[in-house]
């Protein structure tokens, strides 16, 4: 039996429809879910950085995917900032959508994403000095907004948003998970922090946002498992934001490596030790639930496909939260020197690059085409348009 569930936005009491003028003015626009492609391509040169293993060519290779998602951040900020002058009502209108206003959390974590990989790949193109210095200012400006984000937006879905007790889908994952990509890329400037204190209290700094995230994630993930089990997978243009899911899972086995293995420059060996231990003990067991969820989320998602399951924005679920099992995979791997677990990671990082290639050309053709560039909103399409969309599939 087919259910159909409605996943339209709906407004306050008291908001007025959008104007004819307004709805022109989105008929060919950006939201903030296209940053979902910045993370899509920067995580492929971390992860492919990162690897426990060497692959020739790997490098070069690294270095060209980070540069494209360099140029894709730069023209996105640009294109962006242009609109949002020209069209200063957009924010809102993108805020007061249901769906949308969760993807505000993707801009901060391009911009993580890429500063990341300036200190892990860059560096041998612009010089360690200059890879340096741009990745404190993206991880200051992703962490401002990523904590921003982690706040703004699920207030506005407690008290402003209205929605169906069964709307939960990956995408509200998306707000809360900045704090945790910070948490991780952070790691990576402890060592070049002067100062003990100041390292310490980065290091401090980065496991509280950690927590932020984990225990958000937790709760909205547990949420998501609710809503598959009494209402199914809901509309065909959502199911790829359940591999979000893998996003805080992969990305806190990541923050928590990456932390361990800092600890010792910036606090006292007894607890330095504590937090080493805490990376494989938090990590191995996260890593199973993670490959469970990736069983889980294959086999709906082939099971969509079977029926209908069109190209959308939503497909970049399909890379950077892959690419955060690839790095989490990896930081095990490097504690553990399981031959299992290397192997495990170039499985994964083959399964990410495939991934990218195909949603890659099909975001590139849909740009052609002029398709990906009409309104992102839910209300300038209209009830029944988003209902056809967002057919659910009964099991």
């Amino acid at each position: 039996m087919e259910r159909s569930i409605d996943f339209t936005a709906r407004r306050d009491v008291g908001e007025s429809p959008a104007s004819d003028r307004d709805r022109d003015h989105d008929s060919l626009t950006l939201g903030p879910n296209w940053f979902a492609s910045v993370m899509g391509t920067g995580i492929v040169a971390t992860a492919g950085a990162t690897l426990p293993f060497h692959v020739k060519g790997m490098h070069v290779f690294t270095l060209s995917i980070w540069l494209v998602s360099l140029v894709v951040l730069t023209v996105l900020v640009v294109a962006f900032a242009v609109h949002w002058v020209r069209h200063p009502g957009a924010v809102g209108r993108y805020a007061r959508d249901v769906t949308l206003a969760q993807f505000f959390g993707a801009p901060p974590m391009a911009l993580l994403t890429v500063g990341a990989g300036a200190l892990l790949v860059g560096r041998s193109l612009i010089g360690e000095g200059a890879a340096l210095v741009l990745d404190w200012v993206l991880w200051s400006a992703g962490t401002a907004t990523g904590l921003a984000t982690a706040v703004a937006v699920p207030y506005l879905l407690f008290t402003r948003l209205e929605v169906r007790h069964d709307a939960a889908f990956g995408g509200w994952l998306m707000p809360v998970v900045p704090p945790m990509v910070s948490a991780a890329t952070g790691g990576l400037l402890i060592a070049h922090v002067s100062s003990q204190t100041g390292r310490a209290t980065l290091l401090y700094g980065c496991y509280a946002m950690f927590g932020m995230s984990l225990i958000a994630s937790l709760i909205i993930i547990t949420l998501i498992w609710s809503r598959l089990a009494h209402f199914g997978s809901s509309g065909s243009v959502r199911v790829p934001t359940l591999w979000i899911v893998l996003g805080p899972l992969g990305q806190s086995i990541t923050a928590a490596g990456i932390l361990g293995s800092s600890a010792s420059l910036a606090v006292a060996s007894p607890i330095a030790r504590g937090f080493s231990f805490f990376s494989v003990a938090y990590g191995v067991p996260t890593w199973g639930f993670a490959v469970l969820w990736i069983c889980l989320a294959t086999g709906l998602t082939v099971r969509t496909a079977r029926h209908h399951l069109p190209f959308h924005l939503t497909w970049w679920s399909f890379t950077f939260p892959v690419g955060t099992f690839v790095t989490g995979t990896t930081r095990l791997a490097l504690a553990t020197q399981l031959p299992a677990l290397r192997v495990a990671a170039g499985v994964a990082y083959v399964g990410l690059l495939s991934a990218w290639v195909m949603v890659a050309a099909l975001t590139l053709r849909g740009i052609i085409s002029g398709h990906l560039l009409r309104s992102p909103l839910s209300g300038g399409r209209g009830p029944e348009a988003m209902k056809g969309d967002l057919t659910a599939f009964a099991r």
